[in-house]
């Protein structure tokens, strides 16, 4: 019996973890469920599966819960420990009792409890990308020092690491990620100017929360994760390739010196590679759809319009400057999706505020989440005045049309 301690219980990794563990009551047992601010549902998720903690944002938050689990007729001594905060979420991440933490928490919010749980030598499944995005360096000392194990959720780098287990790493010539090319693969670059969220929002293959969906249709989740495979398999990133493969079937491919192109190919569900990361080295039956080889199907492949998406150049220049440039390239387009979601600025706004907060913004080393943290908080900073420039430069323009 292992015990999981779930950072972003309420997200979308969080409900497929869940569900892991709901058809395996007798391999998999829920010791902290943390979640943000959806209380119901998190009050939900602790009646059923009975966590010892519930790491909740806010004290309001916790009433809430509390006051939910009441009404619900939970007799108050068989309530888990409600707690609240960054410090708790550290706390349950490193806790002995946690012996798989998975990381699902979005944003850089969900660094520090993260890298508690490495520096505790737990076995992180990772599946938030700020982690290392953001704190690269530090993050993957930290895994070596402490004897941690870090197994990959994100669909990509999940196949990548199914992949690479097929040869040795000296071997290993180039690896090789696809991207779906988002809703706008297609559309006249003239047309981008005037794209809409809701238009950014249809993706065509995956149904991901606002943030990252935008990202997909920028091109910028996969940068992203180009910056995570550099960290998370110790290559350059000249050795990252990115293709276009608008089907989405395979997640990626190893090419080894021979030749010899490993591809790891599965159904789109997130449930495969989140028990892959429980269950490493061994395999067990997931409940996913199985492909059908029976059926005819074609698989495409295209190079990456580095003009219709620039961010991908920008996360690949950054993984190469090195520093709190990855940090910084977070931060801005944390912001600048915000404030796209809003209508504040438009779409092809997104990348030059990025470009323009990586100019202004110094890089320097970071050795510590609060270093770190402290680095995305001016990148944030930059980035919104940037973000009020241009708004004013939009509502100009509509008020002389």
């Amino acid at each position: 019996m292992k015990t999981v301690t779930i950072l972003g219980s309420t997200g979308s990794i969080g409900l497929s973890t869940l569900d892991i563990l709901e058809r395996n009551p007798d391999k998999y047992r829920a010791h902290a469920l943390v979640a943000g601010k959806n209380s119901e549902l998190l009050s939900k998720q602790i009646l059923q599966f009975q966590p010892s903690v519930a790491v909740v944002a806010t004290d309001q938050v916790r009433e809430d819960v509390r006051a939910r689990l009441t009404e619900a007729g939970l007799p108050a001594n068989q309530f888990p420990a409600l707690e609240v905060g960054r410090t708790a979420q550290e706390e349950v991440a490193a806790a002995s009792e946690t012996d798989i933490v998975i990381s699902a928490i979005v944003g850089v919010a969900g660094l520090p409890a993260t890298f508690a749980g490495i520096r505790a030598g737990k076995r992180v499944g990772l599946a938030n990308k700020e982690t290392l995005v953001t704190g690269g360096e530090m993050v993957m000392k930290a895994v070596k020092d402490y004897g941690a194990e870090l197994v990959p959720v994100d669909s990509e780098h999940n196949g990548a690491h199914q992949c690479f287990r097929a040869g040795l790493a000296k071997d290993v010539r180039k690896l090789i990620l696809t991207a779906s090319g988002g809703p706008f693969r297609r559309t006249p670059l003239w047309e981008m100017e005037t794209v809409t969220p809701e238009q950014a929002l249809n993706h065509p293959t995956w149904k991901m929360g606002p943030r990252i969906t935008i990202d997909s249709a920028t091109l910028m989740n996969k940068g992203f994760e180009v910056i995570e495979a550099c960290w998370l398999f110790a290559l350059p990133p000249s050795m990252v390739e990115v293709v276009v493969h608008p089907q989405s079937s395979i997640h990626a491919m190893v090419e080894y010196c021979d030749g010899s192109v490993i591809a790891q190919i599965c159904a789109t569900d997130m449930r495969m590679p989140i028990q892959y990361a429980m269950t490493w080295p061994d395999r067990d039956e997931a409940p996913v759809p199985r492909i059908d080889w029976s059926q005819a199907r074609h698989w495409d492949f295209e190079p990456p319009d580095e003009t219709r998406f620039p961010l991908l150049r920008l996360a690949y220049k950054a993984q190469e400057a090195g520093g709190a440039s990855t940090c910084i390239l977070n931060a801005a387009d944390e912001v600048a999706v915000e404030a796209f979601l809003q209508g504040r600025i438009g779409f092809t706004d997104i990348s030059a505020i990025v470009a323009e907060t990586l100019e202004r913004t110094p890089s320097r080393s970071l050795t510590t989440v609060d270093e770190v943290l402290e680095a995305d908080h001016a990148a944030r900073e930059v980035a919104s005045s940037l973000v009020e420039e241009r708004g004013r430069l939009r509502s100009g323009g509509r008020m002389r049309q």
